[in-house]
């Protein structure tokens, strides 16, 4: 009996306590806004490349594009037609739909693939060429997979802005939680190209975001500042203007804690110390988004013709719509089980 007592003794879990655990996370902090903040890596990585010098250019120069057009509009257009109200309702109107917005849309497609050829660049010349766990699709199959890549990217930027919007309007409080919530958003897309390179699946990529929720808030203080000056289209096109800077100090970046379930790790190499029980290691930020994606997919499903009857779990659908597999059951438990660890 004796013996019993002391082996379920041993293997309880031993916890941080709360100081310890708020000091850790002040460092987690700390350590993001600091990452967000390494202008000098981009500086040095524009300056030692051609081919990352050629990409940034032509991404400045296309996004000044944009920044120009909106501006146009409110500083010259605007005041001249503002006494004739039949003529600024259309001016105004035309000019947005036939010139702003397509060309922000372009632009926003292309500063994407600009983007991904430097993160490649930096990405390559840091850990090589057979780091990267992605090919270029050759056969029909990964054709298709890019394609149905690029759609779920799409629709997560769109409602990850579109969840972030309706919090704004919340009582009181909206404002400050949509500003929390871009944080969050802008960093996944900024460290996406890395953990795509790595080889993680939307799911993974998710849970690392969100086992680390304090570093990657912070990271993503800066950009969320930057881009909170404008109306929503300059906002866009000033995301899309600081977007190759921010990659470039997300693929030097080093995330903390680099075990959340053990963050303590220099203490005691044996014993294992989780963080206190009044602070959550993981927290579900991205759980709307993926309630939205999943509507969004079995939308698309219906209006294609193949609807599926089986249980899915949350953002299963979205993830294997982003993958371009077939969908499958999975019990919906899965999804978010907190006794049920990863290591990444």
């Amino acid at each position: 009996m004796s013996h019993l007592h002391l082996s379920s003794r041993a293997s309880y879990p031993t916890f941080l306590s709360l100081y310890d655990t708020i000091a850790l996370q002040s460092t987690s902090a700390w350590r993001g806004i600091l990452d967000g903040l390494r202008i000098d890596l981009v500086v040095a990585a524009v300056a030692r490349d051609s081919e990352i010098q050629a990409n940034v250019l032509k991404s400045m120069l296309l996004n000044s594009l944009s920044l120009a057009s909106i501006y146009t509009f409110d500083l010259l257009l605007q005041p001249l037609v503002r006494d004739q109200r039949t003529w600024h309702r259309n001016v105004g109107w035309f000019y947005q739909i036939f010139w702003v917005m397509p060309v922000v849309s372009v632009s926003l497609y292309l500063n994407s693939s600009w983007c991904n050829l430097i993160a490649r660049r930096i990405y390559t010349l840091q850990h090589g060429s057979r780091a990267l766990s992605q090919t270029q699709p050759t056969t029909y199959r990964g054709i298709l997979t890019t394609f149905a890549t690029s759609a779920y990217r799409a629709i997560m930027v769109v409602t990850s802005v579109l969840v972030s919007f309706i919090m704004s309007y919340i009582p009181y409080i909206g404002g400050v939680m949509a500003f929390i919530y871009l944080c969050w958003v802008d960093s996944y897309y900024f460290f996406e190209f890395v953990w795509v390179a790595r080889g993680y699946s939307l799911s993974r990529r998710i849970r690392y975001l969100e086992e680390r929720w304090v570093y990657f808030l912070a990271f993503g203080i800066p950009s969320a500042c930057i881009c909170n000056f404008g109306s929503g289209l300059a906002n866009a096109a000033i995301f899309a203007l600081v977007f190759p800077a921010f990659t470039i100090m997300a693929i030097h970046a080093n995330p903390v804690p680099v075990d959340p379930y053990n963050p303590a790790t220099h203490r005691s190499e044996d014993a294992i110390l989780h963080p206190s029980p009044f602070v959550p290691i993981r927290l579900p930020i991205f759980t709307p988004v993926l309630c939205l994606n999943d509507m969004i997919v079995k939308v698309l499903s219906v209006s294609g013709g193949s609807v599926s009857h089986r249980t899915r779990a949350l953002s299963d659908a979205s993830e294997y719509a982003e993958e371009g597999a077939v969908l499958s059951s999975t019990s919906p438990k899965q999804r978010f089980n907190p006794k049920v660890r990863k290591t990444d």
